[in-house]
């Protein structure tokens, strides 16, 4: 849903971009500053943490042991294609995004506390789903004991802070190395 709902963001920000450049329309450019930095901030603290936190942790598990995250049982009702569409084409198209769009990243620690705080509250939803249902959401966790789920969970709302910070160096690096480049290519050469 996260990446439905960002990638949709970026649809609609390429189409007003493009239907209000060069209309001088500032209410116009007003709404769409503020829909870029929606794009940004939803790149940022979610597509992209949340992203490959899904793909890597997933296909992780899943070489492990499938049974534990996505049991056999589920082929019969949720085609491969749609499960890669879940689990695998997730990174290659927030990469793809972050290459061709830049995104101006909020600051470090606003980024990191909105990260934080998603990292928490669906780690609340996960616990609150097995309590009234009995069931957990992800298989694996009804293999782990009590104390096990409370370092994954602990280690996950880690690894997301990384994941944040990593995609804040990739975005510079990417749009940095551009931007040398660009210069390089503007000075005058002496002869």
């Amino acid at each position: 849903v996260i990446q439905a709902v960002f990638f949709g963001i970026c649809v609609l920000t390429d189409l007003s971009s493009l239907l209000t450049r060069g209309s001088g329309n500032q209410e116009q450019e007003r709404q769409l500053k503020k829909l870029i930095s929606l794009r940004d901030w939803m790149l940022a603290v979610l597509a992209f943490p949340v992203g490959v936190f899904v793909v890597a942790v997933f296909w992780i598990i899943y070489a492990y042991d499938r049974e534990m995250i996505y049991p056999k049982l589920l082929d019969n009702f949720i085609p491969g294609w749609l499960n890669h569409g879940m689990h695998t084409t997730v990174l290659p198209f927030i990469l793809i995004e972050m290459r061709t769009s830049h995104h101006q990243y909020p600051s470090r620690s606003s980024g990191l506390t909105a990260v934080y705080t998603f990292s928490v509250g669906y780690i609340l939803w996960v616990c609150w789903v097995h309590h009234v249902t009995g069931m957990w959401v992800y298989p694996f966790l009804e293999h782990i004991g009590p104390g096990a789920r409370i370092i994954f969970f602990g280690s996950t709302t880690i690894l997301m802070n990384f994941l944040y910070l990593l995609g804040e160096v990739l975005n510079s690096y990417i749009w940095d190395t551009q931007r040398s480049m660009e210069e390089e290519k503007e000075k005058p050469k002496l002869e």
